[in-house]
């Protein structure tokens, strides 16, 4: 009897599901209808009647039955159009997305068995596109209010489902979002001034509640850029790293840390350094990011990008799953026009102001700004949505919007605190999607890097690093400076979404072999000989070109530099002639003493990398300010040693084990990686860490 009771008990709530879905599609076909009518007595080329007129009853009937047939042709058949056009660039998808809407509207009112609607095919693109938005909206205001509905929609605005659906496990999974560029500084200042509410709910709890999140600062290597740091953090190494960009001489090649050809050599490096396939090998997925960190679930991967076109390649996945959806292409493209207005309208006020520092934002800028801020971050949540939805052990994200717009308006500047805003929103969301997933999540929330704020080298002393490399080695410098343009994640995402691969490598090749190469990483520069096809010596620099060091090196925006000796294996040089041996350091940093605490140890550990500049000069730094002078085209940059570039954040929950020890440093990308590894390992053991175990669980991860 009892099990009868509970079939009947089961019944009655199927039933009643299946009553609440029924009322949601005919109240969203009511207010399509509507939406129809209203927009036939708006637009002059879209009517409803025939040329002799209609009953009111006629009309209506017309819009009811062209409504329901573009509402059934958008649910069957556009996912299927999206699938066919899986090779098709992602952004282009993008565009054409309104046109293949325009066109599912033109079948559904020749399919109307009245016989009386027709519309323009111009007109056809804004007619669906209004009632794709209104439809998602009217779905998803009625979907809230049930919980099985908002799961299963929030299933159809996310990424790829799994085509096997196996139970999930009673264990918490990981949810790992990487906030690009975002300092430990920055962080607690956004959360101070009330810009970021949700995560300022979980440091400081709201009312009763307590919080559930810590705040932990950790320290990058002297390479503080998002290729060395994710690297570390998703695949354990950041050896042989040296920069954002260096020349390889044995390979004879740039390597770009943004190319998808050399964050896929970077990635096959480091997993035969470590032995291991990443931090996502377990039933993971990896979204918007240079690396997989070994995920079997990839999208919007740019490691993965430079492979052959093929429907096997899912580096841009993520796109194809996000439009599959019409309103999304809709409510994004919105947000993306709005955001290129902004763009331009805060550009122009600062040129209008005069404001100091400044650099160009004109070109494709605001456009790239708008795919950073609106395009990447839609998809990219999207995708962890899905993948929390389905019930996946660990995700790792990277939103890369705040970086792209702080290294043109500045880290601390207004536009910069509009993005932080949203990106809270969006962490937010996640937040709330995560009560409705089959599993717990533990969230975490890190950075891979700061930005330091500060004029660019070029404004300040109207040359470019390369400029007074070549004066020092006595060769010609052009009367107009060229600039070095920046090279950003989000750069390399647009690109990489077009299909047009990041190959940088061959600007940089000099006129002729003795002429050196000269790459700019934020304020971190490197110097190499091509001709020589090892790392030179201070002494075989010196008797090459015996004034370039003394220039590099007394310059006034130069803080120090690095380079081999013959008879100290390295040394620093500084302003006055100073020479200190990297051995000698520990007692006397010299010009390192004004970058803190960290910066010998991250000096030598770079001096050992095989691929190391001839030359490593890192900008001058002003303590007091925290202002550095970038050798790229960036009023916030990042990518060397000063100020609070090397000071990102690691958000973690009270449940799992303190990252490191009492008084201890978290320092490097490695460390975190091991450090998010033992959390892994809690996860799937006991959900909470016993108390006075951390320090034991960090010695058994060092």
């Amino acid at each position: 009897m009892r099990g009868v009771g509970w079939r009947r008990a089961a019944g009655r709530i199927g039933w009643r599901r299946i009553a609440r879905q029924i009322g949601r599609s005919v109240a969203v076909w009511a207010v399509s209808t509507l939406t129809m009518l209203a927009l036939a007595l708006l637009l002059p080329d879209f009517r409803l009647q025939s040329a002799d007129g209609d009953s009111a009853t006629r009309i209506a009937l017309t819009a009811a039955l062209g409504a329901g047939a573009f509402g059934i042709l958008s649910a069957v058949v556009w996912p299927l159009l999206v699938r066919l056009l899986l090779l098709v660039p992602a952004l282009v998808l993008g565009l054409l997305v309104f046109f293949l809407n325009g066109s599912l509207l033109l079948v559904a009112l020749r399919l109307n068995p009245t016989g009386r609607g027709a519309v323009a095919p111009e007109t056809a693109v804004v007619v669906a596109a209004v009632m794709s938005a209104v439809a998602s909206a009217t779905g998803g205001a009625l979907a809230v209010r049930d919980d099985e509905a908002y799961r299963r929609r929030l299933h159809r605005l996310a990424a790829r489902r799994r085509r096997t659906d196996p139970p999930c496990a009673a264990t918490p999974g990981l949810v790992l979002l990487q906030l690009d560029g975002v300092g430990h500084d920055v962080l607690t200042a956004a959360v101070d001034k009330g810009l970021m509410p949700a995560l300022a709910r979980l440091l400081a709890g709201e009312g009763t509640q307590p919080p559930t999140h810590r705040l932990t600062p950790w320290h990058t290597d002297w390479s503080s850029q998002t290729g060395a740091s994710q690297l570390g953090i998703l695949h354990g190494s950041t050896y042989d790293v040296p920069a954002f960009r260096w020349y390889e001489k044995d390979r004879e090649e740039v390597m770009v840390c943004n190319r998808p050809t050399s964050a896929a050599e970077l990635q096959r490096r480091a997993v035969a350094h470590t032995g291991d396939g990443g931090l996502l090998t377990e039933d993971g997925a990896s979204r918007g990011n240079l690396f997989s960190g070994g995920a079997g679930e990839q999208a919007l991967v740019l490691s993965i990008a430079a492979r052959r076109r093929s429907p096997e390649n899912r580096s841009r996945a993520g796109y194809f799953a996000y439009f599959s959806d019409p309103a999304n292409a809709v409510r994004t493209a919105l947000s993306f026009v709005a955001e290129v207005a902004r763009e331009i309208g805060e550009s122009t006020r600062a040129r209008i102001r005069r404001r100091r520092p400044r650099v160009s934002r004109g070109g494709l800028y605001p456009l790239v700004r708008a795919f950073a801020t609106v395009v990447e971050r839609d998809v990219v949540v999207a995708a962890v949505m899905g993948d929390m939805l389905a019930g996946r052990t660990a995700v790792y994200a990277d939103l890369v919007a705040y970086d792209e717009v702080a290294h043109h308006s500045g880290p601390y500047s207004r536009d910069a605190e509009k993005v932080l805003t949203r990106l809270d929103r969006s962490l937010a969301l996640l937040a709330r999607v995560a009560d409705h997933a089959p599993r717990p999540y533990r969230l975490v929330v890190l950075s891979d890097h700061g930005q330091s704020p500060g004029e660019t080298f070029h404004a300040r002393y109207g040359l470019t690093l390369a400029d007074l490399v070549r004066a020092g080695c006595g060769l010609h410098v052009p009367r107009r400076a060229e600039r070095t343009h920046s090279g950003t994640e989000a750069r390399a995402a647009v690109r990489a979404a077009l299909r047009r691969p990041v190959e940088e490598g061959e600007r940089y090749r000099p006129a002729r072999r003795r002429e050196p190469i000269v790459l700019a990483s934020g304020n971190l520069g490197l110097v190499s000989f091509p001709d020589v096809r090892h790392r030179m010596t201070r002494e075989e620099i010196d008797a090459r070109h015996p004034a370039l060091l003394t220039t590099l090196a007394d310059h006034p925006g130069i803080g120090f530099l690095l380079v081999a000796s013959e008879a100290h294996d390295g040394v620093v040089l500084g302003p006055g002639g100073t020479e200190i041996p990297l051995a000698d350091l520990d007692r006397d940093p010299g010009p390192l003493a004004r970058f803190g605490p960290g910066a010998v140890e991250a000096v030598r550990r770079t001096h050992s990398f095989p691929h190391t500049a001839d030359i490593m000069v890192n900008s001058a730094y002003e303590p007091a300010d925290g202002e550095v002078l970038a050798f790229e085209e960036q009023i916030g940059s990042h990518g060397g040693l000063g100020g609070a570039q090397s000071r990102p954040f690691l958000m973690s929950p009270l449940e799992l084990s303190e990252p490191v020890a009492a008084g201890e440093r978290l320092t490097g990308a490695e460390q975190v990686h091991r450090v998010l590894r033992r959390w892994l390992g809690e996860l799937s053991g006991p959900e909470v860490p016993l108390a006075g175990a951390a320090a034991e669980q960090g010695e058994r991860a060092a």
